[in-house]
């Protein structure tokens, strides 16, 4: 069993902005250098950016994540991800969804549900979302070269006015008719983040996977997905421990990320 990594504890340091386009570039150009050359070298595991205004925020599969100034939570968080290896992707995944569920729920309740792969739901509206971004050296080995992870977390906390075009967004004051202060929830995020990451690296996956597959949205009712022309009706029965989708219809079939899309 690998023993915990012994970097800086995640939030730490914390770095607030006013506002920046996408905290997950931010967070790239603080390894790269491209973007931040005056800045390179200061990326360091356990750091988290957050920002008051996102003006081009990113979402899956090259969507925008669009958020009003002042209102959300907007945050990336750096990684090192030693001692998982590439083939432990969607362990990290896992990790960061189970912790975001659980800041949301905490406020929210337990209406809160993780839709694969790691999208934030309550009842049928979505309240956030994650983009990972990781940094992986070319070789032929697995073990060893993945160098970063950038996580991108943006959730809906006091906004109420949204965009006409998404079709299902819903925020924390929109359930609970309360305000909070998205700065003191990004930084207990990152604490959540820090607790069950150490406790994954410790070899304790499954326990994280558990909660994720409790927590799995429409799991066990009947929805309908799109394969490319393809739509058709079938039931959620979980996800695999590799992170595909498990459905069953007259058959059983699995799905890659990205292979798929709900229809909703």
């Amino acid at each position: 069993m690998p023993l915990p990594f012994a970097g800086n504890p995640i939030g730490k340091p914390f770095i607030e902005l006013q506002s920046i386009d996408s905290t997950n570039k931010y967070a790239m150009g603080l390894i790269h250098g491209d973007l931040l050359p005056d800045r390179q070298g200061e990326a360091q595991h356990g750091m988290a950016i957050f920002t008051h205004e996102q003006t081009a925020g990113k979402g899956q599969r090259g969507k925008n994540w669009v958020s009003q100034k002042d209102l959300n939570i907007a945050l990336s968080i750096l990684l090192n991800p030693y001692p998982l290896s590439v083939p432990d992707q969607f362990k990290l995944s896992v990790c960061i969804a189970v912790s975001a569920g659980e800041l949301f729920s905490k406020y929210a309740g337990d209406e809160t549900k993780i839709k694969w792969p790691n999208d934030l739901y309550w009842r049928d509206r979505k309240a956030g979302g994650i983009l990972i971004e990781n940094v992986i050296q070319s070789s032929q080995s697995t073990v060893g070269n993945w160098q970063w992870s950038v996580i991108g977390v943006g959730i809906n906390i006091n906004q109420t006015d949204f965009d006409p075009n998404l079709p299902n967004p819903v925020s924390l004051k929109q359930i609970t008719g309360k305000n909070y202060e998205p700065t003191e929830l990004a930084k207990e995020l990152c604490s959540i983040v820090e607790k069950n990451y150490q406790s994954l690296i410790a070899g304790n996956f499954m326990i994280l996977f558990n909660k994720y597959q409790a927590q799995l949205y429409k799991k066990d009712e009947k929805i309908k997905l799109k394969k490319g022309t393809r739509v058709f009706e079938t039931t959620i029965k979980g996800i695999s421990e590799t992170g595909q989708l498990i459905t069953q219809h007259s058959i059983e079939e699995r799905f890659e990320f990205g292979e798929v899309e709900w229809v909703l």
